[in-house]
């Protein structure tokens, strides 16, 4: 098991640009499996999460070749269903929350799947019942053996029909989009999510062939056709990766430029920095963050505190909120965290409150933070990354830490940020990764 050492405390300069968006890949590679024509992506990210699902495509049958450093190119001739009642199968599903969206292609292409309890961060409940019920109302069966936690699948017809959505779940319309791009007739979904990585899978699917409209709406409507064709599909740039270095930015008083944001697809993202004080320029398709010694949170209009909640989208993203929490604790000011979606995301706050941070955590969804102003910096600790996003958050407040700071676990920060160490290094950051 490896971890990050970090001396804190260095200002950063420099550009550095943003990998492809993890959750559009983990999306658009499994729809690679509607058609046996070759499908090409271009800017996928080298990270675990991307990577793992790219193997169990390899082992399912699909025909993978890279051609570039981020370049791949898919072709789903034939699935060896026979593998995907093995325990290697098992293992990797479990290992990979996103494997769930295999379902949806393989019902619409070849109608029968199975599916075990996906893995992914422990951030609270993820419930799959989106996913299951969309599934069904399109026509298809699940069959559950509890002994080996498997679903089996069954669609011997899919016909199109209207839902709605008892949530905007992002991982469940796309599911769901891919299942009814092949069914009989019309499928209208209501309440669907909408963010940029639904609009982009959408866009895909449609140079394969598939017919919907309302892409980038929460009502989109889908005309099945019979067959899907090949196409060529580039990922957008991470957005989560575009706020963290927002964040990095501000919590070392750098000055950084992010390149090749896609800016028009970052939402609220820039807004709800600019509500912490942070300022930054839009400058062509790049972020210039200047460097600031202070950044001052802003009150609502009637003078109360400010507060920063997740939402569905166009809402603030839930991946973010951990970084925004960081960040708000060398902020002049107070603001409120309010974290919505996921009840066990804040968790990871007593270990920035033994850095020196004061923060007052509420509940398992709140937690009120008592900006420093850079006049008491955090000192560094020993920690471990609990997930993703909060290993990132805990890494930018390392950098800005006084002294040495270790992160173990930093295989979760991995499954996410590609090469993040090397990239921060090419900025000035003093960290290194350690084994141990």
């Amino acid at each position: 098991m490896s971890s990050f050492e970090i001396i804190g405390g260095r200002k950063l300069t420099g550009e550095i640009t943003p990998q492809g968006a993890k959750n559009e890949a983990l999306q658009v590679i499994c729809a690679v499996l509607l058609t046996p024509e070759k499908v090409t992506i271009h800017n996928i990210p080298n990270i675990l999460d991307v990577n793992k699902l790219i193997e169990l495509l390899q082992s399912v049958g699909v025909i993978v070749t890279k051609s570039g450093t981020s370049t791949f190119s898919f072709e789903a001739r034939e699935v060896n269903f026979d593998y995907l009642l093995t325990k290697d199968f098992r293992d990797k599903v479990a290992s990979l929350r996103g494997s769930i969206m295999i379902l949806g292609p393989m019902l619409a292409r070849f109608r029968k799947g199975f599916v075990y309890v996906p893995g992914g961060d422990k951030i609270g409940r993820r419930r799959l019942d989106t996913h299951f019920l969309g599934l069904q109302k399109l026509g298809a069966r699940f069959d559950y053996n509890a002994d080996d936690q498997q679903f089996t699948v069954t669609a011997p017809k899919l016909e199109g029909t209207y839902m709605l959505l008892d949530e905007a779940s992002v991982t469940g319309t796309a599911n769901i989009v891919m299942a009814a791009v092949m069914a009989k007739g019309t499928t209208t979904i209501f309440n669907a999510a909408c963010e940029p990585y639904l609009f982009q899978l959408c866009t895909m699917l449609v140079q394969m062939g598939a017919r919907i409209e309302g892409i980038g709406s929460n009502l989109i409507t889908i005309q099945g056709v019979e067959e899907l064709h090949g196409c060529t599909h580039t990922l957008l740039s991470d957005m989560i990766e575009v706020g963290s270095f927002i964040g990095l930015a501000a919590m070392t008083g750098s000055e950084i430029c992010i390149k090749n944001v896609d800016y028009q697809r970052l939402g609220l993202i820039p807004d709800v920095f600019r509500r912490l004080g942070i300022r930054l320029e839009k400058k062509g398709d790049d972020i210039y963050v200047p460097a600031q010694e202070h950044y001052e949170v802003e009150n609502f209009m009637d003078g109360s505190i400010m507060t920063i909640a997740d939402a569905p989208w166009p809402g603030f993203t839930p991946d973010l909120i951990s970084i925004v929490l960081v960040v708000a604790t060398q902020a002049r000011g107070s603001v409120l965290i309010h974290q919505k979606m996921f009840e066990s995301r804040l968790f990871f706050v007593d270990k920035i409150i033994d850095m020196g941070a004061k923060i007052i955590l509420c509940d398992p969804h709140r937690a009120t933070v008592i900006g420093l102003d850079h006049q008491y910096p955090l000192r560094g600790i020993r920690m471990s990354s609990p997930d993703i996003r909060a290993g990132v958050a805990l890494l930018i407040a390392a950098l800005s830490a006084k002294g040495k700071s270790i992160i173990d676990n930093i295989e979760q920060i991995d499954r996410g940020y590609q090469d993040i160490d090397t990239r921060l290094r090419r900025l000035g950051a003093e960290i290194r990764r350690i084994s141990g």
